[in-house]
């Protein structure tokens, strides 16, 4: 069984998506030790509203499924209201997160 998470990125990050096939994140920068996918559509796309159309002009909303016994390490965090649970994945256990990604990265919505 596999749960469905989303991802808001922009430009930078969607080409190195592309680049791998549209199979897994890339390393996270220095400055980002936690790789934080959201739980539903409506985070991703507040946060790609909110913070990469601004920053960037355009942002993306990515969907992608992800085994769902993996998914039972890691706690759901709630960073607000209701609806702003993300899951909080160390930068160094990103590979195995990508490993444990079924199918492929959807790019699912572009917002301008």
């Amino acid at each position: 069984m596999n749960t469905t998470l989303y991802r808001p990125v922009n430009r930078a990050e969607l080409d190195l998506i592309q680049a791998s096939g549209w199979k897994q994140f890339p390393p996270r920068l220095p400055e980002q030790p936690i790789f934080y996918p959201v739980t539903n559509i409506e985070y991703a796309r507040q946060i790609t509203a909110e913070w990469n159309v601004p920053a960037y002009g355009t942002g993306y909303v990515l969907a992608f499924d992800v085994n769902s016994e993996y998914l039972k390490k890691f706690n759901v965090e709630n960073v607000g209201a209701a609806m702003h649970n993300e899951l909080w994945v160390p930068a160094e256990e990103l590979e195995e997160f990508n490993n444990n990604i079924a199918g492929h990265i959807r790019l699912i919505e572009t917002q301008p």
